[in-house]
Parts: C-alpha cells; structure tokens; sequence
C-alpha cells in the first residue's frame, strides 16, 4: 500500500484542491508520508492560482483504496461528497469548515472544524500552532483559497480570522491581494467557452434534505445574463443529470461577485421547498436571491429548514 492520501471534496474548488496541497506539505513537514490528490480536474480559477504560484495541480483519483488504507479528508465530510470508496478506507483525520453531515468512522480520529470563510484559514493556524514556516508558493496558495471562499472578504461566511490569515499569507506571498484577488476571481467566471455539463459540475454538490436528494451547483460569473441566455439548454441537462443519478431537485445559483447577489434555477420536485427557504416565487424557474453568495451559510441552512418542515 502507498502513503496515506489527502484529498478535498468532489468537484473541487479552489479551498478543496490548495487545502490537500498545503496541509500535505505541513503533515509532510512533522514526518507523515502523505500525498495531496484530487477528486477531480481543477477549474479556471484555481488553475489561475496554481499557474501564478507555479505549482502542479495534483494527481485526479478515481478511488482510493486500491492504493492506500488511510485518508485525510479536506474542505468536506460528508461521505456522498467524498471518493467513491470512502467506506472501503481508514479516515485519520478531518480539517474542515461546513457542516457534519453524513460521517462515521469506526475508529477515533483527528477532526479540526471551525466556522470560518476557509479551511485554509484553518490550515494557516496548525502552521503557527506546529511553528512550521509557510513558504510562499503555499502561502499563495492559501490566500488564493480565502479570496475564493470569501469572494474577496464580501460573503458573509467571511470572519476576522479569515482576514487576518489573509493579510499574513499575502506578505508571505508578496501579492497585493485586491489585484491578485479579482484577476484570479474573472478567471473562473470565463464560462462561456463550457458545455451545459460542465457549467453544473463547475461547483456542485449532494446533500440529502429530509428525504429528498438535491443537488446544489454554483457558478461565478460577472454577467448573469451570459448564464441565463442558456436556461433552456442547462435546464434540459439538469433534468437529465436527475433522471440519471437519482436527484430529486438541481438547483442552480448563478452568483455575481460584482454585486453579491444571484439567481436560482430550480428544476425537478420540490421546487416549492426552494419558494418557502427563500420567502420568493420561481417565475419560469428562476428567482432573484438578492445578498445571496454562499452556498454553505446562506442556502443550505434554510433548504435545510424548509425540507425539514
């Protein structure tokens, strides 16, 4: 068997690939074999990260315990998010920032969870605890994940402690943050080059919500209308992704990181449930979320609530 691997979530976003990459090379730096993998290829954005720090994107696996019995799960818990045969490995540890959903382990293990904007925010705190240096193509790198997940300091998941890392890492970095920031934010809303497919598996996710399966995918982009000039192909490619894997409901949340709001695209049961979390009505499918941008304190949480009722 091979070391033990270190992985983020399905889909991943920028937090889930750097968070493998810079908590590997801490874990590397106190003696354990690890290796930071992905489930997935990185998107625009993060690979405007890795390019601008000079760092290889790491090696996409499919499942896991074909070479290694041990795993650390990053920026996610929640099995459905996880590799393919989470169940068939030894989870060592957690570090992460959502919601505990869906997890067991059979075994004690390491878990850090912290409601901050960023698990590289959490990241950057074992370094100071450890007193291990950050070099900075790693410090880069985590900035890069605060900037993402925070969308520049302007979600609202964003705390104090995400600024103040945020600051540290950019010195480490040698970048101006506002400057690097938003280059790196326009890089991953180029969406129109993307297949319908590819526009929903951008950033999307499972959660089981009472007794339904919905899918929750997000994209960035800095004009919402380019996405919903689309609506009638993306609509047809969220039914069939239901139909397909067995989702009750895909929602959609086209986000403009200029104005912080966005717009949900409902397709499939329970549209009503989207209605109730959000106090809107759905016209053609759509609704307006105005001061709307996070997925994980601002629409989870009250579909949560609503599915629950």
């Amino acid at each position: 068997m091979s070391n033990i691997l270190i992985f983020g979530h399905q889909n991943p976003d920028t937090d889930a690939i750097t968070s493998a990459i810079s908590y590997a090379y801490l874990n590397q730096k106190l003696g354990l074999e690890v290796e930071a993998v992905a489930l997935g290829a990185p998107n625009e954005e993060t690979e405007y990260a890795l390019a601008h720090f000079e760092t290889d994107a790491p090696r996409v696996i499919k499942n896991a315990a074909a070479e290694t019995q041990e795993v650390i799960l990053v920026d996610h818990n929640e099995f459905q998010q996880s590799v393919s045969d989470i169940r068939d490995v030894t989870v060592l540890a957690v570090v992460d920032h959502h919601r505990i959903a869906n997890f067991e382990t059979a075994d004690p293990l390491y878990y850090r969870a912290e409601p901050v904007g960023c698990t590289n925010t959490i990241i950057y705190k074992l370094y100071q605890e450890k007193g291990i240096e950050i070099p900075k193509k790693i410090a880069g790198l985590m900035l890069s994940a605060i900037i993402s997940d925070t969308l520049l300091f302007k979600s609202p998941t964003c705390t104090d402690e995400d600024v103040k890392a945020a600051k540290e890492l950019a010195k480490l970095a040698d970048v101006d943050t506002e400057k690097y920031g938003l280059e790196m934010l326009k890089a991953g809303t180029k969406l129109s080059n993307k297949t319908a497919d590819e526009l929903l598996d951008t950033d999307a996710k499972s959660f089981p919500l009472g007794d339904k399966n919905v899918r929750i995918g997000q994209v960035n982009t800095v004009d919402v209308g380019e996405v919903i000039e689309r609506q009638t192909e993306l609509e047809a490619a969220m039914a069939e992704q239901n139909s397909k894997n067995g989702y009750d409901l895909f929602l959609l949340v086209i986000t403009n990181i200029l104005s912080s709001d966005s717009v949900a695209l409902a397709v499939g049961d329970s549209k009503d449930k989207v209605e109730a979390a959000f106090n809107t009505k759905l016209e053609n499918n759509t609704a307006f979320l105005k001061g709307v941008v996070s997925r994980k304190k601002q629409i989870v949480p009250p579909l949560t609530e609503a599915f629950n009722k």
